[in-house]
């Protein structure tokens, strides 16, 4: 009876270790779950920031500021501007058209 009584005994400290074990362990990966849950909050913020910062970037006034100032680009004035006219209806009849497809019937080869 001795013996069983100490091999229940042994029994109960080692599952009793066990579950300690299983605990240190189960608050161990909550913890890491919460840090990495932070983290991923973290990088959400700066994606929706550089999404932000893109945008401004993108924006009409910031992209004709860098053409002026790295590309040395300039607003088209009157003064530089060259208009071409569109040839009139009878100078377009005038010009000589394209060669009509050529048809072969039968015959000798």
């Amino acid at each position: 009876m001795i013996r069983l009584n100490l091999l229940l005994l042994l029994a109960l400290v080692l599952s009793a270790l066990f579950l300690v074990r299983v605990q240190y362990d189960s608050r161990r990966l909550y913890s890491e779950l919460d840090r990495e849950v932070a983290a991923a909050r973290q990088l959400e913020t700066e994606s929706e920031t550089l999404k932000v910062i893109l945008r401004a970037q993108a924006a009409a006034a910031r992209v004709e500021q860098f053409a002026r100032t790295e590309l040395a680009m300039r607003p088209a004035a009157p003064a530089t501007t060259r208009y071409v006219r569109e040839p009139a209806a009878g100078a377009a009849a005038a010009t000589p058209a394209a060669p009509a497809a050529v048809t072969t019937t039968g015959g000798a080869r």
